[in-house]
């Protein structure tokens, strides 16, 4: 039989190898970009524009079905809002999401009272975080 020491220093290192592995994987899920495209369509699913707006560059794009322009996050703020509340926000069906060298998008089917529209977002990264560049309601 093995000295105590001997067997000691077994349980150690495969406790050392799990505790390496386990902090890898918190490093891993703690450094998810903040902002991302999943918070954006649950925005969308709500119909919130506030929560929308925490994702929104300083300046955005919007074309909405009758009227398209850059504006600043409080003016694309009530924009949104304003589109939102008059049509009726039912949902989102996502159609497509992706990705190009740092940049992100999403298409989708906003679901309104008012009937359907096709979306899509632009996101791009600045200062470490995914923000809202453009989006489109056809």
């Amino acid at each position: 039989m093995a000295p105590y020491w001997r067997r000691c220093g077994r349980k150690r290192s495969t406790m050392k190898k799990l505790l390496l592995l386990f902090s890898a994987f918190l490093a891993l899920c703690a450094f998810r970009p903040a902002g991302g495209l999943d918070d954006v369509i649950s925005a969308l699913r709500g119909g919130s524009a506030s929560e929308l707006s925490r994702f929104i560059d300083d300046n955005v794009e919007i074309a909405l079905p009758d009227k398209s322009d850059r504006y600043s996050r409080a003016q694309a703020t009530m924009v949104l809002q304003d589109f939102f509340s008059s049509n009726g926000v039912k949902g989102f069906e996502l159609k497509h999401k992706g990705d190009n060298g740092g940049s992100q998008f999403v298409i989708g089917t906003l679901q309104t009272r008012a009937g359907p529209y096709r979306t899509t977002v632009y996101m791009s990264s600045k200062n470490g975080r995914q923000l809202v560049r453009e989006i489109r309601f056809q």
